[in-house]
């Protein structure tokens, strides 16, 4: 599987490239806490309500963030609450939409006990369905809380104490197989969710002058030490 770059022009300003190590990644400065990834996500795989593969963590609800002084005259908040907690300044109401990151140093691999979560060679984090045993051990050692275990009080789930099989955001790979980018991404308003390789997406970042707001360990597990270096500078 390739990028395909006629189609990536159809797709949104977030959606860079598809195929082969892509990667996602959030723009927190560009988050509205609007939902269309969401419904985007249950509408494209048929969630059930009360599921969800993707969720915005909204955090200092209400507060207003640091201010910095405007052009005009008086002051404006500051856009990018990335640069406001840097400086070590209040960044106010930020959205951060949460989701399987497709970790290049994946704790969640790392920790399961029967391998059935496998970080394969394009890239993608999956789940095998028919070796998860439920133990959650995944769910504790994600930073982002993508672990979902939805049959976690069914039958014998909950006869067992176990959380039945883990479910998680595939970053729509079947989609991308076709040349399309995940649901979410093609759907922001904003184009707050980036989709592409990490080059693209620091460039991208770079070009909007938003900062990435993770902080470098988070980094370092999303895109792995050597590109987060090289790409972040952290």
């Amino acid at each position: 599987m390739s990028t395909n770059e006629a189609d990536t022009e159809m797709m949104s300003q977030g959606v860079m490239s598809t195929g082969d190590d892509t990667r996602i990644f959030p723009d927190v400065a560009a988050c509205i806490d609007c939902g269309g990834c969401v419904v985007a996500c249950n509408r494209t795989w048929d969630m059930p309500r009360d599921e969800q593969r993707i969720s915005i963590s909204t955090m200092l609800e209400g507060e207003e963030g640091a201010t910095e002084a405007a052009d005009v005259g008086g002051t404006r908040r500051i856009n990018d609450p990335s640069g406001a907690v840097a400086n070590g300044q209040q960044p106010g109401e930020t959205s951060v939409p949460m989701q399987c990151y497709h970790c290049d140093n994946a704790p969640c691999v790392t920790v399961c006990p029967v391998d059935a979560l496998v970080k394969k060679d394009d890239g993608f984090v999956d789940v095998r369905d028919d070796v998860c045993i439920g133990c959650q051990y995944c769910l504790s050692a994600c930073p982002f809380g993508a672990p979902q275990f939805p049959g976690s009080n069914d039958g014998a789930a909950e006869i067992f104490g176990t959380g039945g099989t883990m479910d998680k955001c595939t970053m729509c790979q079947d989609r991308q197989d076709v040349g399309k980018g995940p649901a979410c991404a093609e759907e922001c308003a904003t184009d707050a969710i980036l989709v592409g390789s990490t080059e693209q997406i620091a460039d991208e970042l770079e070009k909007r002058d938003s900062g990435t707001f993770f902080n470098d360990e988070a980094m370092k597990v999303v895109f792995g030490e050597d590109e987060a270096k090289e790409a972040f500078g952290v």
